[in-house]
């Protein structure tokens, strides 16, 4: 039997799963970086790199960190690096918050309600926007989210894999959007601060660094997401058949014990709230700054605890009204079962907390940003073609690695420094980070749920793989990257803030 010769298509497919299978596992990159780091730092050394910083007015040269000076430092601060890389802490206390809302069953619940209460009318929409939401906590919606969505578009009457693509397109494609800070936020702030502080030591980025974005983008890429569904997607399956076991479906209603403690959980909520509106809005409220400022207050650079604390604590209140916690052991096993999702987390940033620690102390970064940035300013590029050359590169390392905050700590430390003194700030560079990361994330094989996706859509396709996949979640993709990008586009044009003191651009020295 001779073989037909494999597509166009087929064959970009393979090669990008061949590209990425061949990098190494994150964690070793990171290793690796970090000892390039060390090398061109001696080779920066010997050949006299040096560039006069932009708001200094000094001269800085390359440090060589493999000299006895550098020796010292690998072996004195390699401790202190790591547990000093600012997104750790803060990605630890948001986890063990989100965790006790997620072992509990609330967010699971939550989602599940949304969902079955959606008029047939909006379902495809509520679908997107659902996905989207449960980007707060980690990764419930690939695991219940999206085969949910295919039990109940063949509850009513329509092609399961149609109702999982919606759902997939707002968990997978939608990332960077929410009505509500994530895990994901204080995460990548965390390394754009990190990486800002090469230009500027004193900059601090805020979890809430993308927020306005993010409440417009999740309304906008809701609507978009519908729009694909419906107009693309939903075509091309037409009507199911039902097989065998999946003609008698019947979603799963909430129990009484669900909806009352829904109920309690809501109520902690808008306790929360009432002190949050007490001690902020009254101009000498507890949560404002010493200067009555609220931009700088406690209430912004405090939000990871107030992530902790409101979670935890609708976690709590669920949890103790379903029975699913008996005692507190019970909580503090929810908070443990968070942590242990972390474990190759902290493994990635062990290593990726020396290269950043390497890449500022040797003055590679702000050497590499200062000739970056003459070199882009040359190019007399403006902002909007900057910004969409960004969002494709992103796009495209998105395709051969997965983890955001992996490639976001590879990215940050070079291009947020150029960026700012081209004059544009790193909340923007992040912003537009996330964008690119987002799009392609549905038609990526290197996204680590792809296989489970997969899995899922081969329960109602048996000859269902990567490549159906790909082909029917492009559309998203494409249209997302249009979309976002014009969003994005009008932010700039208006000169939004990102968020809570988050300006588009940057002053050297403000």
């Amino acid at each position: 039997m001779v073989k037909s010769k494999p597509s166009l298509m087929q064959r970009f497919l393979n090669l990008i799963e061949k590209g990425g299978n061949a990098l190494p596992h994150p964690a070793t990159l990171f290793l690796l970086m970090a000892l390039s780091a060390l090398v061109i730092s001696f080779i920066g050394y010997m050949l006299k790199w040096e560039v006069i910083h932009p708001g200094t007015g000094e001269m800085v040269a390359t440090k060589n960190l493999l000299s006895t000076e550098g020796l010292h430092f690998i072996l004195e601060k390699t401790v202190k690096n790591f547990t000093d890389f600012a997104p750790l802490g803060i990605v630890l206390v948001a986890m063990l918050g989100i965790g006790i809302a997620e072992s509990s069953g609330l967010i699971a619940v939550a989602i599940r309600l949304l969902v079955l209460k959606a008029p047939r009318k909006m379902l495809t929409f509520v679908l997107v926007f659902a996905g989207i939401m449960s980007n707060m906590a980690s990764d419930i919606g690939y695991v219940l989210l999206i085969p949910m969505a295919g039990v109940i578009f063949i509850a009513v009457g329509r092609h399961p894999i149609v109702g999982m693509a919606a759902a997939f397109a707002g968990v997978s494609g939608g990332f960077s959007a929410n009505l509500f800070l994530g895990t994901i936020d204080p995460l990548l702030a965390g390394l754009s601060q990190e990486a800002a502080q090469i230009i500027d030591t004193d900059y601090v980025v805020n979890p809430t660094a993308n927020y306005y974005f993010m409440i417009v983008s999740t309304v906008f890429i809701s609507i978009i997401g519908t729009w694909v569904t419906e107009k693309i997607v939903a075509p091309r399956f037409g009507k199911y058949e039902n097989e065998g076991d999946h003609e008698n479906v019947e979603l799963e209603q909430l129990t009484k014990k669900e909806k009352k403690g829904l109920r309690n959980a809501t109520f902690v909520f808008l306790f929360f709230l009432a002190l949050l509106l007490l001690g902020s809005i009254p101009e000498n409220g507890v949560l404002r700054s010493e200067d009555g400022s609220i931009l700088h207050s406690p209430l912004l650079r405090g939000v990871v605890t107030l992530l902790f604390l409101i979670a935890g604590l609708m976690g709590v209140v669920y949890g103790l009204t379903v029975g699913k916690f008996k005692n507190d052991g019970d909580i503090m096993k929810g908070m443990a079962e968070s942590m242990k999702t972390l474990a190759t987390y902290l493994v990635l940033v062990f290593f990726a907390a020396q290269f950043v620690a390497y890449f500022k102390v040797s003055n590679l970064g702000i050497v590499l940003a200062v000739n970056g940035a003459e070199v882009l300013k040359e190019a007399n590029l403006n902002i909007y073609i900057l910004m969409v050359l960004f969002i494709l590169f992103a796009a495209t390392i998105n395709m051969l690695m997965g983890s955001a905050s992996a490639k976001w700590a590879i990215l940050a430390p070079v291009f947020i420094p150029i960026f700012m003194l081209m004059g544009y700030s790193p909340e923007l560079s992040q912003a537009v980070f996330r964008i690119g990361d987002s799009v392609t994330n549905i038609i990526s094989p290197m996204m680590s749920f792809f296989a489970l996706i997969i899995a899922f859509v081969q329960k109602y396709d048996k000859n269902a793989g990567i490549g159906t996949i790909i082909s029917t979640m492009i559309p998203y993709s494409i249209l997302f990257f249009i979309a976002w990008t014009l969003l994005l586009f009008a932010w700039i044009y208006f000169k939004i803030p990102l968020g809570p003191d988050s300006p588009l651009f940057y002053e050297l020295g403000r």
